[in-house]
């Protein structure tokens, strides 16, 4: 999650630290205040219907998680094997979306699985390259943490509170102590085919922090092709199945 500038350099201190901290990342009235229409006002309220998830609830948030009524299914191809990612944007709206666009842009091609900690997590999410770097910069608010961190599910990488950017990162088992309101990483997606080849995620790098991010952001290019150890590398991640 280290980014190029000293700001984003915090990432991997702060990831760093969590991974040991857990043992081991117009002049009319406003129309709210316009009279509906006597038949319209007589309605009764309707409620989408929820779809089918392995999401389940963090402890305390039973009553109050946000019903899943839509998903939005990415199909991402690695040199390992191929991935099926369903997004929620009930449960955390503004990390699908912003999942979704990086996704669209054709951010995630040709990038690699930067950080593999076993027993913990797999992350992704650098592309130097023009235009999609430009991205690093445009944080995005965090959401509410209601969905627990168990294996497979998907979360945004941060070094700080609304400091989500482009990084993501995939849990290997249970992680919930990342929705501490302390971190409140926020589930937004799962991996629903293809864990098996999140296992096969190549480890290179730090043990713990990976491959050097800075470098990565610098010039990926050249450094990637000076490591004796190859990464697992993200061919192509594309939306094949829309919000419904």
């Amino acid at each position: 999650m280290a980014i190029v500038n000293a700001r984003r350099f915090a990432v991997v201190a702060a990831f760093a630290a969590l991974l040991a901290a857990c043992g081991q990342p117009d002049g009319s009235a406003p129309a709210a205040k316009r009279a509906a229409p006597a038949a319209q006002q007589r309605a009764p309220a309707t409620q989408s219907a929820a779809i089918a998830s392995n999401l389940k609830p963090l402890p305390g948030h039973e009553s109050d998680a946000p019903r899943l009524t839509k998903k939005t299914t990415v199909r991402m191809q690695t040199t390992a094997g191929e991935l099926l990612i369903d997004v929620f944007p009930d449960a955390a709206p503004h990390a699908a979306q912003r999942f979704i666009e990086l996704v669209s842009s054709g951010f995630y091609d040709d990038t690699p699985i930067s950080r593999v900690v076993p027993d913990f997590v797999a992350q992704f999410g650098v592309n130097w390259r023009e235009p999609h770097k430009a991205w690093k910069d445009k944080d995005f608010d965090d959401d509410p943490s209601y969905y627990a961190l168990e294996r497979g599910t998907l979360a945004f990488a941060k070094s700080g509170p609304n400091m989500n950017s482009t990084q993501v990162f995939v849990n290997y088992k249970e992680n919930n102590r990342l929705a501490d309101p302390r971190f409140n990483f926020t589930v937004f997606g799962e991996v629903v085919s293809g864990m098996d080849v999140v296992d096969k995620f190549v480890r290179v790098g730090d043990p713990s922090l990976g491959l050097d991010q800075n470098r990565l952001w610098q010039d990926g290019g050249a450094y990637l092709e000076s490591l004796p150890e190859k990464p697992t590398m993200i061919q192509h991640a594309e939306v094949v199945g829309a919000a419904k």
